[in-house]
């Protein structure tokens, strides 16, 4: 790719920026607009759980998939095929009819984002070839992150209260329009000098993993053991399928030996504890706030700002931090904040106070501030740079997931506790066995951060690269052969 002027670099990075922004405002704003869907296409908890999820779940199964595809026929093409497809979906949201199309088209959705942030970060490595020029360019890229979750509650509450639900889906045509267009024009095309192979059979396990699990455990409330016992039973399968094929394959789609690296292992625990614990926190207090409290969409979205606003203050300072003395010290305070957040919820029913509640929020927001940027930072850790870009989506990956099963599960619980009839009065005592869970994620960011970013972990990995080095050597050695 030919070396590109300082203005076009950055219009480059604009550009990759509102793909992420679309795609991370998505599930902020739908978050606010849950009860309104509820309420419109008469979902329980099992079917606004399914919103959210089926969007994550089609994502975390095809990030890599979309990632090793875009290194193979070329990043600009898939990338605008993913702004095509996700602005298709998000078309189709607003005009389901039903709850089931709705799913879909979220399905829709997610296919066109999985082509999206994998593959924009993949051009803006190419694009910003300097190092400190593409570290700058991957803090802005991380400060979107942080612009969609303080702007997406208000941007929701705003739209259901004026407009409808629907128009939440609205906001990404004209965006995901204007991206295609300047795509087209300005990006140029670019390819891996050296792509993976297309892994089918492991990509199928992924998907049946991800799949049969979140199902099993988002039905298991309503439809019992009967139904959602062959799923878990499917889901089993597929790991120890994955766990016996992919060691035997020469490029597999999840090279199991990373795992033996201690900050990698840890960083893709932390990222899905993390994450779930975000999901499982939107879920509940989206709920809350407008079921129990009975607050409109915009007033529920006010109240998260105590959340949203430290996220976004956070975030650059995580980053620095990592830059400056490493991922530990982020880690730490993450899990220390997320924790205390949990707790004060699940021990002191935070809920209900109003100051305690801004104190829960205030907490959680600025634990997941910190908690974002040494994730990827402690995945690549000490790995061999031809590894690094499948390292970090697998760290990609782990978000996904981690919030699939984060809503999952917290969705779950609290359908079993809750009483249809009395709403409003079992919510909090239902909600608290959730709280406990969010609480233990918090403290698996807390404990993997301390014990997986030492010098033991450092060896770890310096081990397993060195491993992965001589395998590179000898692949080459004999294809040069």
């Amino acid at each position: 790719m030919p070396e590109l002027s300082q203005h076009r670099r950055l219009l480059v990075l604009a550009i990759c920026c509102m793909s992420l922004l679309i795609v991370s405002l998505d599930n902020t704003v739908l978050n606010v607009a849950l009860p309104a869907m509820g309420r419109d296409l008469h979902a329980t908890t099992a079917g606004l759980q399914w919103t959210i999820d089926a969007y994550t779940l089609v994502l975390a199964a095809l990030l890599m998939l979309a990632g090793s595809t875009a290194d193979r026929i070329g990043r600009r093409k898939v990338f605008m095929a993913g702004l095509v497809v996700f602005s298709l979906g998000s078309l189709l949201c607003s005009l389901a009819p039903n709850l089931d199309l709705l799913i879909v088209a979220r399905m829709v959705q997610a296919v066109g984002g999985s082509m999206l942030n994998p593959v924009a970060m993949s051009i803006i490595t190419n694009t910003f070839t300097d190092p400190r020029e593409r570290a700058r360019a991957i803090g802005v890229w991380g400060a979107v992150v942080g612009i969609s979750m303080a702007a997406g509650p208000l941007v929701g509450g705003l739209l259901v209260e004026s407009v409808g639900w629907r128009a939440i889906f609205w906001i990404n045509l004209p965006v995901g329009l204007a991206a295609l267009l300047l795509t087209l024009r300005y990006v140029p095309e670019s390819r891996a000098p050296k792509a993976r192979r297309p892994d089918p059979v492991g990509q199928l396990l992924v998907i049946a993993l991800f799949g049969s699990l979140t199902y099993a455990i988002i039905e298991a409330p309503e439809a019992g053991l009967a139904v959602s016992g062959p799923f878990a039973a499917v889901a089993l399968a597929a790991l120890l399928g994955l766990l016996w094929y992919e060691p035997r394959r020469d490029e597999p789609l999840i090279d199991l030996r990373f795992f033996r690296s201690a900050p990698f292992s840890g960083a893709t625990v932390i990222a899905i504890s993390a994450f779930a614990a975000l999901g499982g926190f939107l879920f509940l207090s989206t709920l809350y706030l407008q079921n129990v409290r009975g607050l409109d969409a915009l007033h529920a979205g006010l109240w998260m700002l105590p959340m949203a606003v430290p996220t976004f203050l956070c975030a650059p300072l995580s980053g620095r931090l990592v830059g400056s003395r490493g991922p530990r010290l982020p880690l730490v305070v993450a899990g220390v904040a997320m924790t205390a957040s949990g707790a004060l919820f699940a021990v002191f029913q935070a809920e209900t106070s109003n100051l305690t509640l801004f104190l829960g929020y205030l907490l959680f927001g600025l634990g997941f501030g910190f908690v974002n940027a040494p994730i990827t930072n402690t995945a690549v850790s000490g790995m061999p740079r031809s590894q690094a870009g499948v390292a970090a989506a697998v760290a990609s990956t782990s978000r996904q997931l981690g919030q699939t099963l984060g809503v999952a599960v917290i969705g779950a619980v609290l359908a079993a506790g809750v009483s249809a009839s009395s709403y409003r009065e079992t919510f909090v005592s239902a909600a608290v066995p959730g709280w406990w869970i969010l609480t233990g994620c918090g403290l698996a960011v807390l404990v993997l951060g301390a014990v997986t970013t030492g010098p033991w972990a450092r060896r770890t990995a310096e081990r397993t690269a060195e491993r992965l080095e001589a395998k590179d050597v000898r692949e080459a050695a004999g294809v040069s052969a």
